[in-house]
Protein backbone atom coordinates (compact mmCIF):
# COMPACT_ATOMS: atom_id res chain seq x y z
CA UNK A 1 0.00 0.00 0.00
CA UNK A 2 1.62 3.47 -0.94
CA UNK A 3 2.18 6.14 2.00
CA UNK A 4 -0.94 8.22 0.25
CA UNK A 5 -3.16 5.35 0.92
CA UNK A 6 -2.15 4.46 3.72
CA UNK A 7 -2.36 8.20 5.33
CA UNK A 8 -6.18 8.08 3.81
CA UNK A 9 -6.75 4.49 5.94
CA UNK A 10 -5.21 5.70 8.92
CA UNK A 11 -8.32 8.78 8.87
CA UNK A 12 -10.68 8.79 11.95
CA UNK A 13 -13.52 10.83 13.18
CA UNK A 14 -15.29 10.51 16.57
CA UNK A 15 -19.35 11.07 15.86
CA UNK A 16 -20.44 12.75 18.99
CA UNK A 17 -22.68 15.56 18.26
CA UNK A 18 -25.82 13.96 18.25
CA UNK A 19 -28.15 11.02 18.96
CA UNK A 20 -31.51 9.71 16.79
CA UNK A 21 -33.83 7.74 18.71
CA UNK A 22 -37.23 6.24 17.99
CA UNK A 23 -39.01 8.85 20.73
CA UNK A 24 -37.64 11.44 19.20
CA UNK A 25 -37.71 10.99 15.84
CA UNK A 26 -40.89 12.17 13.42
CA UNK A 27 -43.50 9.01 12.64
CA UNK A 28 -43.45 10.88 8.87
CA UNK A 29 -40.27 11.08 7.32
CA UNK A 30 -41.24 14.10 5.25
CA UNK A 31 -40.95 16.32 8.90
CA UNK A 32 -38.46 14.55 10.12
CA UNK A 33 -36.54 15.39 6.87
CA UNK A 34 -38.20 19.29 7.25
CA UNK A 35 -36.67 19.24 10.98
CA UNK A 36 -33.20 18.18 9.74
CA UNK A 37 -33.25 20.36 6.72
CA UNK A 38 -34.20 23.71 8.94
CA UNK A 39 -31.37 22.82 11.70
CA UNK A 40 -28.95 22.71 8.81
CA UNK A 41 -30.19 25.80 7.30
CA UNK A 42 -29.93 27.47 10.84
CA UNK A 43 -26.32 25.69 11.54
CA UNK A 44 -25.28 27.69 8.19
CA UNK A 45 -23.41 25.20 7.05
CA UNK A 46 -22.25 25.22 3.29
CA UNK A 47 -24.92 24.36 0.25
CA UNK A 48 -27.19 22.28 2.87
CA UNK A 49 -29.34 22.17 -0.41
CA UNK A 50 -26.91 20.11 -2.25
CA UNK A 51 -28.13 16.86 -3.09
CA UNK A 52 -26.61 13.58 -4.87
CA UNK A 53 -29.41 11.92 -7.29
CA UNK A 54 -28.10 8.07 -8.76
CA UNK A 55 -30.07 7.32 -11.80
CA UNK A 56 -28.97 3.76 -13.78
CA UNK A 57 -28.90 3.84 -17.41
CA UNK A 58 -30.03 1.17 -19.76
CA UNK A 59 -26.30 -0.40 -19.58
CA UNK A 60 -27.06 -0.88 -15.80
CA UNK A 61 -24.22 1.15 -14.88
CA UNK A 62 -25.21 3.82 -11.92
CA UNK A 63 -23.97 7.41 -12.26
CA UNK A 64 -23.92 9.99 -9.63
CA UNK A 65 -24.03 13.96 -9.37
CA UNK A 66 -24.77 16.83 -7.60
CA UNK A 67 -27.95 18.80 -7.87
CA UNK A 68 -30.02 21.11 -5.57
CA UNK A 69 -33.09 20.67 -3.90
CA UNK A 70 -35.43 23.01 -4.89
CA UNK A 71 -39.01 22.24 -3.44
CA UNK A 72 -40.31 19.43 -1.34
CA UNK A 73 -44.00 18.55 0.03
CA UNK A 74 -46.13 15.43 0.34
CA UNK A 75 -45.65 15.23 -3.38
CA UNK A 76 -42.33 14.66 -3.18
CA UNK A 77 -38.25 16.12 -4.13
CA UNK A 78 -38.72 18.54 -7.03
CA UNK A 79 -35.09 19.71 -8.78
CA UNK A 80 -34.41 20.79 -12.13
CA UNK A 81 -32.09 19.92 -15.34
CA UNK A 82 -31.81 19.83 -18.93
CA UNK A 83 -33.93 16.77 -19.91
CA UNK A 84 -31.41 15.80 -22.52
CA UNK A 85 -28.71 15.76 -19.45
CA UNK A 86 -27.07 12.05 -19.14
CA UNK A 87 -29.25 11.98 -16.05
CA UNK A 88 -32.62 13.18 -18.07
CA UNK A 89 -32.02 10.28 -20.80
CA UNK A 90 -31.37 7.65 -17.59
CA UNK A 91 -34.54 8.67 -15.81
CA UNK A 92 -36.49 8.74 -19.43
CA UNK A 93 -35.43 4.98 -19.45
CA UNK A 94 -35.48 3.74 -15.92
CA UNK A 95 -37.38 6.36 -13.82
CA UNK A 96 -36.41 5.10 -10.55
CA UNK A 97 -33.37 7.31 -8.46
CA UNK A 98 -31.59 7.96 -5.21
CA UNK A 99 -31.12 10.99 -3.20
CA UNK A 100 -28.25 11.50 -0.77
CA UNK A 101 -28.30 14.13 1.68
CA UNK A 102 -24.58 14.87 3.62
CA UNK A 103 -24.68 17.54 6.18
CA UNK A 104 -20.85 16.68 7.41
CA UNK A 105 -20.89 19.24 10.29
CA UNK A 106 -23.75 17.46 11.28
CA UNK A 107 -22.68 14.18 10.87
CA UNK A 108 -26.01 13.40 9.26
CA UNK A 109 -27.30 11.71 6.09
CA UNK A 110 -30.17 11.29 4.61
CA UNK A 111 -31.09 8.95 1.75
CA UNK A 112 -34.51 8.66 0.00
CA UNK A 113 -35.76 6.21 -2.86
CA UNK A 114 -38.16 6.05 -5.41
CA UNK A 115 -40.57 7.23 -8.59
CA UNK A 116 -39.27 10.03 -10.45
CA UNK A 117 -41.74 11.93 -12.70
CA UNK A 118 -41.47 15.64 -14.88
CA UNK A 119 -43.34 17.77 -12.63
CA UNK A 120 -46.08 20.18 -15.07
CA UNK A 121 -44.78 22.59 -17.76
CA UNK A 122 -46.54 25.44 -15.39
CA UNK A 123 -44.21 24.39 -11.65
CA UNK A 124 -40.98 24.23 -14.79
CA UNK A 125 -42.30 27.54 -16.28
CA UNK A 126 -42.89 29.44 -12.72
CA UNK A 127 -39.55 28.46 -11.20
CA UNK A 128 -37.50 29.13 -14.82
CA UNK A 129 -39.07 32.87 -15.04
CA UNK A 130 -37.41 32.97 -10.78
CA UNK A 131 -33.99 32.61 -11.87
CA UNK A 132 -31.18 34.94 -12.49
CA UNK A 133 -31.15 36.06 -15.93
CA UNK A 134 -27.38 34.13 -16.88
CA UNK A 135 -28.85 31.32 -15.46
CA UNK A 136 -31.92 31.46 -17.81
CA UNK A 137 -29.39 32.21 -20.88
CA UNK A 138 -27.38 29.55 -19.08
CA UNK A 139 -29.86 26.98 -19.85
CA UNK A 140 -30.40 27.59 -23.45
CA UNK A 141 -26.60 27.83 -24.06
CA UNK A 142 -25.11 24.26 -22.68
CA UNK A 143 -25.69 20.96 -24.45
CA UNK A 144 -25.45 19.33 -21.00
CA UNK A 145 -23.32 15.84 -20.83
CA UNK A 146 -22.85 16.63 -24.69
CA UNK A 147 -18.68 16.43 -25.47
CA UNK A 148 -17.94 20.29 -26.49
CA UNK A 149 -14.80 21.35 -28.47
CA UNK A 150 -14.14 23.69 -25.82
CA UNK A 151 -15.55 26.08 -23.54
CA UNK A 152 -16.03 29.09 -25.95
CA UNK A 153 -18.58 27.15 -27.80
CA UNK A 154 -20.83 28.09 -23.75
CA UNK A 155 -18.98 31.54 -24.24
CA UNK A 156 -20.33 31.85 -28.02
CA UNK A 157 -23.96 29.51 -27.03
CA UNK A 158 -24.66 32.48 -24.17
CA UNK A 159 -23.79 35.54 -26.52
CA UNK A 160 -25.90 34.31 -29.30
CA UNK A 161 -28.63 33.16 -26.73
CA UNK A 162 -28.54 36.98 -24.86
CA UNK A 163 -28.97 39.07 -27.96
CA UNK A 164 -31.48 37.10 -29.33
CA UNK A 165 -33.83 37.14 -26.06
CA UNK A 166 -32.51 40.26 -24.50
CA UNK A 167 -34.20 40.02 -21.18
CA UNK A 168 -36.88 37.88 -21.64
CA UNK A 169 -35.97 33.93 -22.58
CA UNK A 170 -38.45 31.48 -22.43
CA UNK A 171 -37.93 28.03 -20.92
CA UNK A 172 -36.31 25.72 -23.01
CA UNK A 173 -38.52 22.90 -23.97
CA UNK A 174 -35.44 20.62 -23.06
CA UNK A 175 -35.57 22.46 -19.30
CA UNK A 176 -37.39 21.50 -16.20
CA UNK A 177 -38.05 19.58 -13.13
CA UNK A 178 -38.39 16.06 -12.00
CA UNK A 179 -40.24 14.80 -8.76
CA UNK A 180 -38.71 11.85 -7.01
CA UNK A 181 -42.05 10.57 -5.31
CA UNK A 182 -40.31 8.16 -1.83
CA UNK A 183 -41.06 5.26 -0.99
CA UNK A 184 -38.02 4.38 1.52
CA UNK A 185 -36.38 7.06 3.48
CA UNK A 186 -33.26 6.59 5.98
CA UNK A 187 -31.96 9.14 8.50
CA UNK A 188 -28.26 8.47 9.46
CA UNK A 189 -26.76 9.66 12.59
CA UNK A 190 -23.39 9.70 13.30
CA UNK A 191 -22.66 8.06 16.76
CA UNK A 192 -19.37 7.35 19.05
CA UNK A 193 -17.68 3.76 18.41
CA UNK A 194 -19.10 3.08 15.10
CA UNK A 195 -22.68 2.29 16.55
CA UNK A 196 -24.23 4.85 14.35
CA UNK A 197 -28.00 5.50 14.56
CA UNK A 198 -29.82 4.73 11.51
CA UNK A 199 -33.68 4.66 11.16
CA UNK A 200 -35.45 3.64 7.77
CA UNK A 201 -39.07 4.73 6.96
CA UNK A 202 -40.75 2.20 3.99
CA UNK A 203 -43.70 2.41 2.31
CA UNK A 204 -46.39 -0.55 2.85
CA UNK A 205 -50.30 -0.12 2.15
CA UNK A 206 -50.16 3.41 2.58
CA UNK A 207 -48.41 3.59 5.39
CA UNK A 208 -44.95 4.37 6.95
CA UNK A 209 -42.99 1.76 8.86
CA UNK A 210 -40.52 2.83 10.80
CA UNK A 211 -37.17 0.45 11.73
CA UNK A 212 -33.90 0.77 13.20
CA UNK A 213 -30.95 -0.72 11.08
CA UNK A 214 -28.07 -1.67 12.09
CA UNK A 215 -25.25 0.44 11.21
Amino acid sequence: MSSLSSSIADLRKSYERAELSESVSNANPLQQFDQWLQEALRAQIPEPNAMTVATVGGDMRPSTRIVLIKAYDESGIVWYTNYDSRKGQQLAGNPFAALQFHWVELERVVRIEGRVEKVSDEESDAYFDSRPLDSRIGAWASPQSQVISGRGVLVANAAKYGAQFMLNPPRPPHWGGFRLIPDRWEFWQGRKSRLHDRLSYRLEDGAWIRERLAP
